[in-house]
């Protein structure tokens, strides 16, 4: 972790797991069967559980597999998320959708850089921890709050069309995970 990181994480503490389990708890709430909410919810879920291999995988070949399947999963799932979330995020919440822009692209740019790392090293491992804790972050402001104005803000027409689409885009990427 560069020196930059460990400020930033000194600074900014992350939220507790409690934290986390209420906001997901209010999301699964809003959700509906199967909503673009719902399926958000479900690949979160699918990340987690990704991110907990990858850190349980023991030789190269198994980390290297591990850190693959997260990418594809993680690059389908904000893929879509900017396609067809993050645009309704612009009307009245501009700053959220920035910074949801934002973070995953640092995510992308960080999981490049896992890549590039000798997978049995400690570098791997931070670097690994590093992106997990940046992502569980993303997650919880998601579930917390930017998607809650969502389901509370928008017009049902349209929240069906944002689930049709959050699933077409997701199905580009059906295949390679």
């Amino acid at each position: 972790m560069s020196v930059i990181d460990r400020f930033v994480a000194a600074v900014t503490p992350p939220e507790s797991e409690e934290d986390r389990a209420r906001a997901r708890e209010k999301a699964r709430a809003a959700a509906g069967a199967g909503d673009w909410l719902d399926q958000i919810l479900q690949h979160h879920q699918q990340i987690e559980m990704a991110f907990s291999e990858a850190e349980a995988a023991m030789d190269a070949s198994s980390r290297t597999r591990a850190q693959r399947k997260l990418a594809a999963l993680l690059t389908a799932h904000s893929s879509a998320e900017e396609a067809v979330i993050y645009p309704q995020l612009s009307h009245d919440h501009k700053t959220h959708m920035a910074m949801a822009y934002e973070e995953q692209q640092a995510a992308k740019v960080q999981l490049a850089l896992l890549e590039a790392l000798d997978p049995l090293g400690d570098d791997w491992g931070e670097k690994l921890e590093h992106i997990k804790g940046a992502v569980a972050h993303h997650v919880y402001e998601e579930e917390n709050d930017r998607f809650l104005h969502l389901k509370e803000e928008i017009p049902p027409a349209d929240q069906e069309r944002m689930t049709t689409r959050y699933q077409e885009e997701m199905a580009r990427y059906d295949s390679g995970l």
